[in-house]
């Protein structure tokens, strides 16, 4: 990972530099895919003291891209905040990474051939039927019949398809196409 640091209205000191190394060097250990990092800070002329000093941090890799802003009063304590915020957004992503399950070898660290020729998904199934027109008390209770969640139907009063669905609260949802 490479670590791009800059100082707008400021000086990079050494002892700044070796800080910001230590605290947002090694965030490649949350997910190994980070390519860059880019530190910039400043310090900005403010009526608020705590808003004195400003840190930005851009994170980028292969199919990776965060940004987080920061402000504090002492330039060491912005540095801490935002090197508190880009690892929670970077295990943030890497949870959800791990919980799709097309990401467990992302998450881990692990790249083989297979991880990176993942097949987008495809039609498998395509079914024909014959579509009556009906109301759309027929289609709920048609929908209640199958024992679905949703149900496509054409809709007798308006000649159009329509789609009716159950909501979480248990009451219907209708869905009538509008041409734009």
């Amino acid at each position: 990972m490479e670590l791009k640091i800059t100082g707008k209205n400021m000086e990079l000191t050494p002892t700044v530099r070796r800080y910001i190394e230590r605290k947002l060097g090694k965030l490649n250990r949350y997910l190994p895919n980070i390519i860059e990092s880019k530190v910039e800070f400043s310090e900005e002329k403010t009526k608020s003291p705590q808003q004195h000093f400003v840190v930005r941090v851009t994170v980028s890799g292969n199919n990776i891209r965060l940004h987080s802003e920061e402000r504090g009063e002492d330039l060491f304590q912005a540095i801490d905040k935002i090197a508190a915020i880009v690892t929670r957004q970077l295990e943030h992503h890497k949870g959800k990474l791990y919980k799709k399950g097309r990401g467990n070898s992302f998450a881990r660290g692990e790249f083989s051939e297979e991880v990176e020729t993942v097949k987008a998904p495809e039609v498998v199934k395509v079914k024909r039927f014959a579509m009556k027109p009906m109301s759309v008390t027929e289609a709920a209770d048609q929908m209640e019949l199958l024992g679905h969640n949703f149900f496509l139907f054409l809709n007798a009063d308006t000649d159009e398809l329509n789609l009716l669905y159950r909501r979480k609260d248990g009451n219907y949802g209708l869905i009538e196409p509008e041409l734009g």
